[in-house]
């Protein structure tokens, strides 16, 4: 709902402070523009962090067709729901019976033990045991497949203990040693509990947040194109009126970037080894950047659906372009050229930075000038503002009418 505006007297030019104040009113009185700048990006990023809050997915169900029936398929099945990533929910005599089960949805992956499975282990043989998962799922599927290789592996160097203490070395340690005489350790140098709220939550909030600083601003530009004509609101000071319509957003929206940071590394205490004042500065240009780039969408065709259309369809890909749950390096060129315009990117790779590694000030900067390379969008917005005020007579279109300073066509 938009709130009728009281305008300047013909000729007369209000000054900066009474622009400002009137953008105030306006976000105080429009209950959309008033919910973007408070509550709702905050409720929407709060329903996110808890989607993932848990963390790490566990007991995932799956499910056993055991054609063997021996005390090895039942010792690879407790081995399999020992894992804390697994749980064995369903058993089936077929295996059309399993496949049908993960096709619906019912499990996310089925375990098929061959049969003779122990007699031919006794044999010296080696039987294959199959797994079945639907790789769709790509964070599930990663965790299925990295706990079936841990469990089938326990079970294999168990068998291969035995199997030596059996043959002549009493001490297990011995005889362990044989069966594993590798060993590998894995330790993630960021993440190390792989939590996967500090994997996605990180960078789908930023994602979200830039979709809402996109759209708002596309609002409180059309708000002036309702309440009167661009060319109004801008009269001989286009780039008073500019400034004077973004600064409370720019204030309101870095908060929020703050509110958010302060959420996830001060209250979570998720690790955080760079400098706050490094990422409140990226915070500070990724918000005027995406402002440019509502002023482009919305001053260029002077249209509230065109714009509104471009923004979602700009900003809304975000999270898959930004480099976070897929490299960067395989992305194919239209991906990575579409992911060098999102704002969000380069304040994410900023903020990754910051948080993983702890960049000084010099490191970061080369990070923090592609982000003012986006202020060149403001250029371009004033001058189309001072186009619009300088042609007297230009028509504008403003919500399905042509409006003109004769009055309206």
């Amino acid at each position: 709902m938009y709130t009728q505006q009281t305008l300047p007297e013909a000729g007369v030019q209000p000054s900066f402070g009474a622009r400002l104040l009137r953008e105030w009113q306006l976000i105080r009185r429009d209950g959309w523009m008033f919910s973007m700048v408070t509550w709702l990006p905050l409720l929407l990023c709060a329903v996110m962090w808890g989607i993932f809050s848990a963390g790490i997915a566990r007991d995932l169900p799956i499910g056993v067709v055991d054609l063997d029936n021996s005390t090895l398929s039942r010792q690879l099945i407790r081995t399999y729901d020992a894992s804390p990533v697994m749980s064995v929910a369903s058993s089936y005599t077929q295996v059309n019976e399993g496949s049908r089960a993960l096709k619906g949805g019912d499990v996310y992956a089925v375990l098929v033990i061959p049969p003779n499975l122990e007699k031919q282990t006794k044999l010296g043989e080696s039987p294959t045991v199959t797994v079945w998962y639907n790789s769709q799922y790509i964070l599930v599927g990663k965790l299925i497949n990295s706990a079936v290789l841990q469990a089938q592996g326990t079970l294999n160097a168990q068998v291969e203990t035995l199997k030596n203490m059996a043959m002549g070395s009493p001490v297990p340690v011995q005889a362990l040693g044989k069966a594993l005489s590798l060993r590998s350790q894995i330790t993630p140098l960021y993440n190390s509990n792989s939590h996967y709220g500090q994997f996605l939550v990180a960078a789908a909030i930023p994602a979200i947040w830039q979709i809402a600083i996109v759209i708002t601003m596309v609002m409180a530009l059309s708000a002036e194109s309702r309440s009167s004509t661009i060319q109004a609101w801008a009269g001989g000071q286009p780039l008073s009126a500019l400034v004077a319509k973004l600064l409370p957003y720019l204030f309101l929206f870095a908060l929020q970037g703050q509110i958010f940071f302060w959420f996830l590394y001060g209250v979570l205490d998720w690790p955080m080894h760079g400098h706050w004042g490094i990422i409140l500065l990226a915070q500070v240009l990724m918000v005027l950047a995406c402002q440019g780039v509502a002023c482009l969408f919305y001053l260029l065709p002077l249209d509230a659906t065109k714009a509104m259309s471009f923004a979602a369809g700009f900003t809304a890909p975000a999270f898959a372009f930004v480099g976070v749950t897929f490299p960067v390096t395989d992305m194919p060129a239209f991906a990575q050229w579409w992911r060098a315009m999102l704002p969000v990117s380069h304040y994410l790779d900023i903020q990754l930075h910051q948080v993983n590694h702890g960049q000084s000030w010099a490191e970061a900067m080369p990070q923090l000038a592609v982000l003012l390379v986006f202020m060149g969008l403001f250029i371009v917005a004033w001058l189309r503002l001072k186009t619009l005020a300088a042609v007297n007579r230009q028509p504008v279109v403003s919500e399905g009418k042509t409006v003109s300073e004769g009055g309206e066509r």
